[in-house]
C-alpha cells in the first residue's frame, strides 16, 4: 500500500503505530519515486525524469525535463517517475523443480520506466507488483524444468522469465530489462547426494585415466616387443646373409684354390721325370694310409697283393694313364674337326720323348676304356681278401 491511499482513509489515533509501519513498509517499496517538489509557477525538471501534473484533479500533462511553467493553484504535481533503470531485490523464496527438489531462490531484477503515463495510473504500487510478478514468473518457470537443468540453463531460465515479465508490466508502462538469480539454496541431503555423484564422477575419472594410462604403457611396451623382434629378425637376418655370403666366397675360394693346385700338377706332370714324382706321391699316400689303418681296430677288405707297394702304385698310374690319354683323343679329335672346318693342315701328334714310363695306348683290337677299366676292377675282385688289422 502506498502513501498516497493512506490520505484518502481516514486517521484514527488508535492506528498510528500501524500506520507508522505501512507507510515505512510503503517508502521502502516505492524506491524508484521521487520525493514532490514544491508547486511554483516556474519549474526546473531534472534529466531522466518525468514529472505528472494535474489540472483540478484530472491529468493534464507530462513535464518534460528542462524550463516548465505551470499554475500554482490550478496544476499540481502528482506523479514523479524516474526514467533511469531501476535494480529491485526479489525476495527469496521457494520453487519446486519438475524432479520435486524445493529450492531456496532469490533474485535481481532490472526494470525501466517507459511510460510515465501508464506507470502513474496503471498500478497502484509498480514497484511492488512487477516484485510480485517476477516471484510467482520464477516459481512458474522453475518447475518447468529439472534441477540438472537449472544449473546448466541458467541464462535460459533468465531470458525466459523476462519475457514472462515484459507480457504482463507493458500495460503498466514498465520494461524488464533482466533478470539474474543471485542466490540458490538446495536442501541438506540434495547437497550430500550431489556432494556424492561428484565424489563418484571425480573417481569414475581417475579409474578411467589410470585404465587408459595402463592402456597406453601396455600398447607402448607391445610395441617396443614388435620393434624389437622386427630388428632382431633382420639382424638374424643379415647375419644368415652374411654367413652365406662368406660360406660361398670361401667355397669360390676353395675351388679357385684347388683349381690352382690341379693346375699346376698337371703342369707338373708335363715337365720331365712328372710321372715319377707322382709315383712317389702316390706310394707315400698308400704307405701313410696303412700306418692310419694299424692305429684302429676295424675289419677292411683288400686286396692280397697289399703288402707289394710297387704293384699298387703301378695299377694306380696306369688308371691314371689311362684318363690322360683319353682325354688327349678326345682334344685331338676335337682340334682335328676345327682345323678341318677352317682348312688348316693338320699337325703331327706330339711325342714325349722325356718320359721314362710310356702308358700304351687304346689297343688293336678296338678295346674301349670302360671296357679296360671294368676289366680290371674284376682281376682285383679276385684278388681281394678279407685282413684282420
Amino acid at each position: 500500500m502506498s502513501a498516497a491511499m493512506f490520505h484518502r482513509h481516514v486517521f484514527r489515533p488508535s492506528s498510528g503505530r500501524m500506520l507508522q509501519v505501512v507507510l515505512q513498509q510503503a517508502n521502502q517499496q516505492v524506491r524508484h519515486r521521487s520525493r514532490l517538489p514544491i508547486n511554483t509557477a516556474i519549474l526546473f525538471v531534472p534529466q531522466q525524469e518525468a514529472w505528472v501534473i494535474e489540472r483540478f484533479g484530472k491529468y493534464h500533462r507530462v513535464l518534460e525535463p528542462g524550463f516548465n511553467m505551470c499554475i500554482p493553484v490550478v496544476d499540481s504535481i502528482k506523479y514523479v517517475q524516474s526514467l533511469k533503470e531501476i535494480a529491485i531485490d526479489v525476495p527469496q523464496q521457494a520453487a519446486i523443480t519438475l524432479d520435486n527438489v524445493t529450492l531456496q531462490m532469490d533474485a535481481v531484477l532490472y526494470l525501466r520506466v517507459i511510460d510515465p503515463y501508464k506507470a502513474s495510473y496503471g498500478v497502484e504500487d509498480p514497484e511492488y507488483a512487477i516484485t510480485q510478478l517476477a516471484q510467482t514468473t520464477m516459481r512458474s518457470e522453475i518447475g518447468k524444468i529439472s534441477l540438472d537443468t537449472v544449473f546448466r540453463e541458467r541464462e535460459s531460465l533468465n531470458i525466459a522469465i523476462v519475457a514472462s515479465l515484459n507480457k504482463a508490466s507493458e500495460a503498466w508502462g514498465i520494461t524488464c530489462l533482466r533478470y539474474e538469480i543471485r542466490d540458490m539454496k538446495l536442501p541438506s541431503r540434495v547437497q550430500e547426494a550431489m556432494q556424492m555423484q561428484v565424489e563418484a564422477e571425480r573417481k569414475k575419472r581417475a579409474a578411467i585415466l589410470e585404465s587408459e594410462g595402463i592402456r597406453e604403457a601396455d600398447i607402448n611396451v607391445a610395441e617396443g616387443k614388435k620393434q624389437a623382434r622386427i630388428l632382431n629378425s633382420e639382424a638374424n637376418k643379415a647375419e644368415q646373409i652374411n654367413q652365406a655370403t662368406g660360406d660361398a666366397e670361401a667355397i669360390i675360394r676353395r675351388a679357385q684354390a684347388k683349381a690352382t693346385a690341379i693346375d699346376n700338377v698337371s703342369r707338373a706332370l708335363t715337365q720331365r721325370n712328372g710321372m715319377n714324382a707322382v709315383a712317389m706321391n702316390v706310394a707315400e699316400q698308400y704307405v701313410g694310409a696303412f700306418g692310419n689303418l694299424a692305429k684302429t681296430s676295424n675289419t677292411v677288405i683288400l686286396p692280397s697283393n697289399t703288402g707289394d707297394v710297387s704293384s699298387m702304385v703301378a695299377q694306380a698310374m696306369s688308371i691314371y694313364g689311362s684318363l690322360s690319354k683319353e682325354n688327349t683323343r678326345v682334344l685331338d679329335i676335337t682340334e682335328t674337326d676345327d682345323m678341318l672346318s677352317t682348312g688348316t693342315p693338320t699337325p703331327p701328334p706330339p711325342t714325349d720323348s722325356g718320359s721314362a714310363d710310356k702308358i700304351p695306348t687304346e689297343s688293336l683290337s678296338g678295346e674301349t676304356q670302360t671296357e679296360r677299366s671294368n676289366k680290371s676292377q674284376r682281376l682285383a675282385s679276385k684278388d681281394q681278401q678279407p685282413l684282420e688289422l
